[in-house]
């Protein structure tokens, strides 16, 4: 856009997914083109942790993923409890290069197991903590409950990816340790709140994400989002801070590779 090259971290995807089996390849090739060097990859389910860490160790890769390890909350019908012991299992035997602990947290827009989630999360940021590993949280309609959760049971730190909060909430998760990662919805015209807070967090505190394929942007309702379109989610954020866009690439990647324990590129 203005000649400057960016290096771009995309803190949130789930390149594992089925629906990139046909041409996985080709997808991290337009990430690359369009400036993304490295993406975190999320688990959702035990069943797929296999296939998640081989896409991520492919040495073929265009851009380099990094693999975390846990149990969604939205997926509680495919967790079995027998899950979280073999959660902590694989992170202490198989899981050298998992970078975080998640996609773990709460949703309550699902009315599914709540008193479940909340055993299954609890239970994930204790082996956040004990690994010291960064958390990777979903707070869907639960934002408040995963703040007081995190006050109970850390210290950990984490980010709480394709955050919906308040801007006070996002502050008292800044003061937890946690970042906040923004994705397609910020860059739709209606998302005022969202805007708002893109305007007002402290930059440190900010990862930029796709959450691919799920949650495209603006410019591609309906369709399968991908690491490419993370460019269109850094534009509205520059635009909002009246910032320019290769100063917060260059924050939001340096945060991102603070946050998983990443040295320094």
């Amino acid at each position: 856009m203005n000649g400057i090259a960016i290096t771009l971290f995309d803190s949130h995807t789930h390149l594992d997914d089925a629906a990139f089996d046909a041409d996985r390849d080709a997808v991290l090739r337009r990430a690359a083109e369009a400036g993304v060097t490295e993406a975190l990859v999320a688990a959702v389910t035990a069943g797929r942790w296999p296939t998640l860490q081989a896409v991520c160790a492919r040495p073929g890769n265009a851009i380099r993923l990094h693999p975390a390890y846990g149990l969604h909350p939205m997926f509680m019908d495919a967790h079995d409890d027998a899950d979280l012991d073999a959660l902590e299992n694989w992170l202490r035997d198989r899981g050298d290069d998992a970078v975080a602990v998640g996609e773990c947290g709460l949703d309550f827009q699902v009315g599914i197991e709540h008193e479940r989630q909340r055993r299954f999360f609890r239970h994930q940021i204790g082996l956040a903590r004990e690994l010291d590993r960064p958390l990777i949280l979903h707070a869907r309609k639960a934002v408040e409950e995963v703040i007081l959760t995190l006050r109970h049971e850390g210290p950990v730190r984490g980010v709480v990816h394709s955050y919906g909060g308040s801007v006070e909430q996002a502050r008292q998760l800044w003061d937890l340790g946690i970042h906040i990662g923004l994705g397609g919805p910020v860059t739709h015209e209606r998302a005022h709140k969202l805007h708002r807070l893109a305007a007002s967090i402290p930059l440190e505190q900010l990862l930029l994400e796709t959450d691919a394929p799920d949650q495209p942007g603006a410019a591609h309702r309906h369709e399968r989002n991908e690491p490419a379109y993370l460019t269109e989610v850094l534009d509205v954020v520059a635009r909002l801070r009246d910032t320019a866009r290769a100063t917060i690439a260059a924050a939001t990647h340096t945060n991102a590779r603070r946050l998983f324990g990443l040295p320094r590129t």
